[in-house]
Parts: C-alpha cells; structure tokens; sequence
C-alpha cells in the first residue's frame, strides 16, 4: 500500500467511517447481505458481554485472570467471519470473538482462565488452535502449518489457508520475525493478522518500531497493509481478499489491524499508570460497535425492536456464563497426566503413579488423625 504522503502517515483501509458512512475502496470490494450486517452486529455485541462477563466475573474471585477484548471486537469477528470452514486460525489469549466465531463455547474459555482446564477445545473440529500464552510463539506454529498445508497439496481456489492473531508487542519477539522469513521463502499460505491496540502491555509502539508495523512485511518480501481494525467491514474484505490470495498461491500477507485496548492488558494490570484518561475517550468515539449501529440505522436495516432483541439475548447469554462458571467441575489432579502424548510412555506412568502416591499420603495422614 502507498502512504499518505499529504500528512505523512500511513493509508488506513476503512469502508465504515466512525459516523457509520459506507465507503467503497478500489482494493477491497465489500459484497455483504443485509441480514450479515446485522450477524455482525450482533457478534459485536455478543462477544463484548462475554468479555463484560468475564472481567466482573475475575473480579468477584471467580477467574484468575482475563485478558480483556474491549474496543478490538471489530478486528476479530471482521476477520473471523472471512475464514472459510477448512481454514485454521492460530490464536494468542485474547481472540474470544474468534473462537466465538469459530464456535468454540464461551464457557470453554472461562474454564481455561479458571485453572480447570488446560484449552478445552479440539482445534480440528473448530478450526481454532488452543490459546497460546507465549509472545509471538503462534506465528511459527502458524507458519508450519500452513507450510503443511501447502505440501499435503490443500491450497487452490477451494483449498485451506491459515491465520495468525497477535499483537504489536509479539512484533518485537524473534519467533515473529523468523515466521515472516519462512512463510515468505516458502511462499506460505497464511495470514499474519497483528492487531496494533497501542500498547504492549505497558509500551507504546514508537518505543517498538520505527516503521508502521505494516511495513515490515515489505522487508521480508510479501506485502502488508494497515486497516481501521475498529470497522468490521474493513476487517472482513481484507481478510476475505488475504485468505482467498493465500489459498491460490500468492503468499503471505501481513494485515496490521490499527486498533485500541479499551481495558488493561489483562485483569492484573492497571493501564492508568502509563496512559491518559484523554487518549481512552479519544478512541471511544471509534466504538467498532456504536459505528455499525449507525450504519445500521442511517440505511434501515433494522428498527428499534432488532436492537432490543440483541440486548436481551446478551442478557440471557451473561446471565448463563455466570451460572455456567460457578458449576464448572473442578478435575481431578491425576488429569493432568491425560492425553500428554498420543502412545503409552513409561516415564511418565511413572510419575503418575508418584504423584499419586503423594496425594494419597493425605489421605492417609487424615485418616489417622481421625483416629
């Protein structure tokens, strides 16, 4: 993409201005039905109680931690929603609209910040790799696999292509920079999705880069481009016209997905000590969600009773999460020896049986002392 050489920053894609104005943009063509706007909408909704829900709940001792979505809703289900059935998405700890999208159970992702599980989901029948918690470590595992893809011969115009999520911090890991090298030499069919939210935990991106994060695709060879990453319908023709590129051949692509973190980094952060309270109001007149409401009501799309019907079905949605948190079971510690590997391994048999034994010490010593 060119730069915007009148004020000198970079060309941000946008088809839905902060008013709700539809754009059309010569690269990026958007061919959506009325009743997929309002599944957009209610995504957007949808998925920001969840995230809602699931903050108040960590708050109330339930969780032990959350890394909230709040303000990047657009980015994800956009993006989300231009993946095909086949395709494979690989996640860091904050994609709760794409596995909402990839149809992976809201309560499967409070058990994993519950401590009761260790992911929850079977990333082939969802597509959808389980969360990865390391910085920047997804975009190898993406790159193999779309490196995988490509050599069990599953590409072509109706064939799989891979996409990994990130943020701007997972920029400056090593593991991001030797992704881009392989999928670029291997001419890789996967899709780097960065969603730039401004802060690495607590660093903003001038302190990372001197370039737009766009721009670092051209270095390694294959192309990047930067959207509003708060207009979903942005979020979904990039990523439609990205995947489909990547499935036919062409490589690689870096979306960089601009963007803002509404919350803090993760429950146990606390963005004010880094960040004006001037730059959060900024960014909440970009709502993804108030912008697409707009959108909605400027072109009559639905009236005021579509509205109150997604409201209540948010309700009904957190009021089920807090039930469904409260009762999920908590394993048995022997569980964590399960499915380590796929064949029998005698070492690890071994220290099951240790472990165990430890517990069942416990056991005994309560029984003794019950005497």
């Amino acid at each position: 993409m060119s730069d915007n050489t009148a004020h000198g920053e970079p060309e941000l894609v946008q088809l839905l201005t902060p008013d709700g104005e539809l754009r059309d943009h010569p690269d990026y063509p958007l061919e959506i039905s009325a009743e997929e706007i309002r599944g957009l909408y209610r995504d957007l909704v949808l998925v920001r109680r969840v995230d809602t829900e699931a903050v108040a709940l960590q708050r109330q001792g339930e969780l032990g931690l959350w890394a909230s979505l709040l303000g990047q809703e657009a980015a994800q289900i956009g993006s989300a929603r231009a993946l095909r059935p086949h395709d494979m998405a690989f996640p860091s700890y904050r994609e709760h609209g794409v596995a909402w999208v990839r149809g992976v159970a809201p309560k499967e992702l409070l058990s994993m910040f519950r401590g009761v599980s260790n992911g929850g989901w079977d990333p082939a029948q969802h597509g959808l790799h389980l969360y990865t918690i390391v910085i920047g470590s997804q975009t190898l595992h993406a790159t193999g696999y779309a490196m995988g893809v490509q050599r069990d011969g599953a590409t072509g115009e109706d064939g799989s292509a891979v996409i990994v999520y990130f943020g701007d911090g997972a920029t400056s890991q090593g593991d991001t920079s030797e992704a881009f090298n392989f999928a670029a030499v291997n001419n890789a069919p996967v899709v780097f999705f960065c969603q730039n939210n401004q802060w690495a935990i607590s660093e903003p991106p001038e302190r990372q880069a001197r370039v737009p994060l766009y721009r670092r695709a051209a270095g390694f060879g294959f192309p990047g481009v930067r959207i509003d990453g708060n207009d979903v319908f942005a979020s979904l023709a990039v990523t439609r016209k990205a995947m489909q590129q990547a499935r036919e051949g062409q490589g690689p692509m870096l979306i960089e997905a601009f963007t803002y973190r509404m919350g803090a980094h993760t429950t146990n952060d606390d963005p004010t000590r880094y960040r004006v309270a001037a730059e959060l109001e900024e960014w909440k007149a970009k709502d993804p969600i108030l912008r697409l409401r707009a959108h909605i009501q400027a072109r009559g799309i639905a009236g005021d009773d579509f509205f109150t019907e997604v409201e209540t079905e948010a309700d009904r949605l957190g009021e089920r999460l807090r039930t469904e948190c409260r009762s999920l079971p908590d394993p048995d510690p022997l569980d964590i020896f399960h499915e380590v590997y796929a064949e029998p391994n005698t070492q690890l048999d071994l220290q099951r049986a240790e472990f165990a034994d430890y517990l069942a010490s416990f056991e005994d010593a309560g029984a003794e002392g019950g005497r």
